[in-house]
């Protein structure tokens, strides 16, 4: 069992910038790949970002490529999310997950734990 806490969501003005940050008690998070997904109100829950087990290997949804990053320190059982030149259609909340397999899925059901989310809001 793993359990995900998501922490350092907020609300900032587009061009703004947040770091979102997961921490992972439980089974060991090393063990772990790591994504990210989000979801706006009314829509579907996205996939935002990924990153494998030793972060060697990171992926990212195209709406967020060269504006997002994602890491992990493995020492502090923690992934973050650094969103950076936010724009008002990144408003969601922002889910951190762990995925049931080693490797780097955009698919919600490769995901076994979740996070309660966090919520981001950029206004315009």
């Amino acid at each position: 069992q793993v359990q995900l806490v998501e922490s350092g969501g907020g609300l900032v003005q587009a061009g703004g910038s947040l770091r979102p940050s997961c921490e992972a008690s439980g089974r060991t998070f090393s063990s772990f790949s790591m994504g990210w997904f989000r979801q706006a109100p009314g829509k579907e829950r996205e996939f935002v970002a990924a990153i494998t087990q030793f972060g060697a290997i990171t992926y990212y949804a195209d709406s967020v490529k060269a504006r997002f990053t994602i890491s992990r320190d493995n020492a502090k059982n923690t992934v973050y999310l650094q969103m950076n030149s936010l724009k008002p259609e990144d408003t969601a909340v922002y889910y951190c997950a762990a995925a049931s397999a080693p490797v780097i899925t955009t698919h919600e059901n490769g995901y076994r734990y979740w996070g309660q989310g966090t919520q981001v809001t950029v206004s315009s």
